[in-house]
This record gives structure tokens, C-alpha cells and sequence, in this order.
């Protein structure tokens, strides 16, 4: 399909059978055809520290930013630590939103998703709306993806087994790619004038 809608995705956790890991897979074998998804690993990302930046960004770093700069949406998959979000995912949102001004993050779609206990990850991912307020990231909010009672839903190595929420990351992944192009389609044509001859040109903004 031509014009395919390409997501970046971050996972908060890095172990390496994590059900939030197992969770982006499921995303990816539910993927709708008008969509690309790629991650990028956080591991590479080293801890926030403005004596870093002297030369300029870590390459991690610059290669994070590039990688959201051309990402039609972000897609954050995250467990729930301590009521709130892990340390390395709020360590990469610290990195690539300074300095604001030239941040990728601002303005760029966000989807979240999340597995863990009882509350399925609703505390993580209320942290998340709001530091995406904060960023003016807007959030799809009509589907959502809180896996509750994750150790009945994947199996030892992670991978999500339970058919209704298979089902439910299907329904998640069509609404972003409804989402997304919806947006899409509201954008208005940029127009260019070149004086004598007058030249018009118009065509839809595909803002990343």
C-alpha cells in the first residue's frame, strides 16, 4: 500500500521475555496492512546528563530523534513501576524533549499500551497523558490497552495468549491507523506563491 503509515515504537522494559515485549509483538502480528512499526531498543540510551550534550546529543540519542522525526505516530508499550512509568522510558522522553524548541516529540501522535497487575498499567499510562499534555503530544483515546492479570494472558515466554486480547490489540492497532489518517486528512494544503508569473501550488502537509 503506498503511503503506509510508519510507527516508532518504545518498550519500557528490557527484559528480554518481558510481557510488554510480548505485547508489541502481538501488535505487530496484528499490524493493519496501511502500517510499518519498527522499535527502537532503549538500551542505548545513557542516562540524562546536560554534561553529555557539550559536543552535541549522544549519538543514541541522534539517532532516537532522527528515527521519531519521520515516525507518522509514536506507540509506547510500558509495565508499571512504583504507580508510574520505568526509569529508561522517562530517561529517553527527557533526552529527546530537550531542548523543547526542537524536540520531535511536540505535536507527534502518541498511542500507549501496557501489561502488568491489576491495574492493568492505568497509572503508568495516566503519567504518560500527562507528560504528553505536556509535550502538546495528542493521545488516541479511543481504544485503549490495559492488560490486567498479565501472568493468565502470556505465557513463560511472554507472548500473549489470551484470545480476547489478541483481539483487543487488533481493535487497538486499526483505530491508531483510523486515527492517524483521519488527522491526516483534516491537514490543510500549504499554498506557494512565486510572483510574476503567479505560480499556485497546493498539496496536503504530511507533518512528522
Amino acid at each position: 500500500m503506498k503511503n503506509k503509515l510508519h510507527i516508532l515504537a518504545m518498550v519500557g522494559s528490557l527484559r528480554h521475555n518481558s510481557i510488554n515485549q510480548g505485547l508489541l509483538r502481538a501488535a505487530v502480528e496484528n499490524l493493519p496492512e496501511s502500517m510499518s512499526l519498527e522499535q527502537f531498543d532503549l538500551a542505548s540510551i545513557p542516562l540524562f546528563n546536560m554534561d553529555l550534550k557539550v559536543n552535541g546529543d549522544p549519538q543514541a540519542v541522534v539517532k532516537l530523534k532522527k528515527h521519531l522525526a519521520i515516525a507518522d505516530a509514536l506507540l509506547i508499550i510500558t509495565p508499571e513501576y512504583n504507580a508510574s512509568i520505568p526509569g529508561i522510558l522517562k530517561n529517553a522522553i527527557d533526552w529527546v524533549s530537550h531542548p523543547r524548541s526542537q524536540s520531535p516529540l511536540v505535536d507527534k501522535p502518541l498511542a500507549i499500551m501496557g501489561a502488568g497487575g491489576k491495574s492493568g498499567t492505568a497509572f503508568a499510562q495516566r503519567h504518560l497523558h500527562q507528560i504528553a499534555d505536556h509535550l502538546k503530544m495528542p493521545v488516541l483515546d479511543t481504544a485503549e490497552v490495559l492488560v490486567s492479570r498479565s501472568w493468565e494472558k502470556f505465557d513463560s515466554q511472554g507472548n500473549l495468549t489470551d484470545p480476547e486480547t489478541c483481539r483487543q490489540v487488533a481493535n487497538f492497532m486499526q483505530a491508531l491507523s483510523d486515527w492517524l489518517r483521519s488527522m491526516r486528512s483534516k491537514r490543510p494544503p500549504i499554498s506557494i506563491s512565486i510572483s510574476r508569473p503567479v505560480l499556485q501550488v497546493a498539496e496536503p502537509v504530511h507533518k512528522n
